[in-house]
């Protein structure tokens, strides 16, 4: 699976601490904390007929994952509203846009990784694009990566951090393979998250998705539990092994770039029918429908 360029996106403009400039024409300081060590946090936020989905939501974990780096300066909710919705109007979008916010510590005075170097921060970027859900609706195939996910006391997934080097290699195993995405496992063995996104199965109509051990805590995860609540489909959070994700009846991920998106095969099994399950199919449809009429408007 590889993204198409999306020709409206030629000429975006780009917001980079409030300016706006052209794409080709956007840059950071080579002094920037997320060009010296990745030392950056990020959301992605989807814009649906003018509202973004969940956008306190991903604020706050915006928010948690800079204290939870030691961050000294954090732009206020209502300074990033401003700037993404500038960088909207900059760019004349209301729907069907993907949002990539990320927050550096800001610049150095000199190259090295002691954050008491930083002495001009942080730097706030808001890249917006013309981009419909990122994956394939006929289903996406699966292979496991030879990479184990971290635990907390390694680097504590609930930091949303933009070192994404671990995601990228089990991607490139997956283009390797031919695959769509990587399954990535923890160092217990059990199923984490695929490279990019919340994992989730389906047997015997429950729906069962791994603790937060070593993921993310998915705001569209979080969000598909709660509609499993709401509609009465048994759901759990537990430890799933490979196995029981080959004999799953269902399989499916979650991310606000894709939103749900059919399993049909892991490692080469068949999973289910081979084709996006009744349950996967409803709590889409579900999320679809949550996504059309709630959202913060910007």
């Amino acid at each position: 699976m590889l993204q198409p360029f999306d020709k409206r996106n030629r000429d975006l403009i780009v917001n980079v601490n409030g300016k706006l400039l052209h794409r080709d024409e956007a840059g950071i300081s080579p002094f920037d904390s997320a060009v010296q060590g990745g030392d950056a946090v990020w959301e992605g936020l989807r814009l649906y007929d003018g509202r973004i989905f969940k956008l306190e939501e991903h604020l706050a974990r915006l928010r948690a994952s800079a204290l939870a780096i030691a961050f000294t300066e954090i732009p206020t909710d209502g300074e990033i509203i401003r700037e993404i919705r500038r960088t909207l109007a900059a760019n004349d979008m209301r729907d069907g846009v993907h949002i990539r916010l990320t927050l550096t510590r800001g610049v150095k005075y000199t190259s090295g990784m002691d954050p008491r170097l930083n002495r001009s921060g942080p730097t706030l970027v808001v890249l917006a694009e013309h981009k419909p859900p990122v994956y394939d609706r006929s289903g996406l195939r699966l292979v496991t990566s030879s990479l184990r996910r971290f635990d907390a006391d390694t680097l504590d997934p609930r930091i949303h951090h933009a070192n994404l080097l671990q995601s990228i290699l089990a991607k490139i195993e997956a283009n390797a393979a031919d695959a769509d995405d990587a399954l990535m496992l923890d160092r217990r063995e059990f199923i984490a998250e695929t490279n990019a996104t919340n994992f989730f199965v389906v047997t015997g109509g429950v729906v069962m998705t791994p603790h937060a051990v070593a993921c993310p805590e998915g705001i569209t995860r979080a969000t598909v539990l709660e509609l499993c609540a709401e509609v009465g489909i048994p759901s759990r959070v537990k430890d799933l092994s490979l196995d029981e994700a080959y004999r799953a009846d269902e399989a499916f991920c979650t991310g606000t770039m894709g939103e749900l998106a059919g399993v049909i095969e892991i490692d080469g099994w068949r999973i289910g029918q081979g084709s996006p399950g009744p349950v996967t199919m409803r709590l889409s449809r579900l999320y679809g429908e949550l996504t059309s009429r709630s959202g913060t408007p910007v």
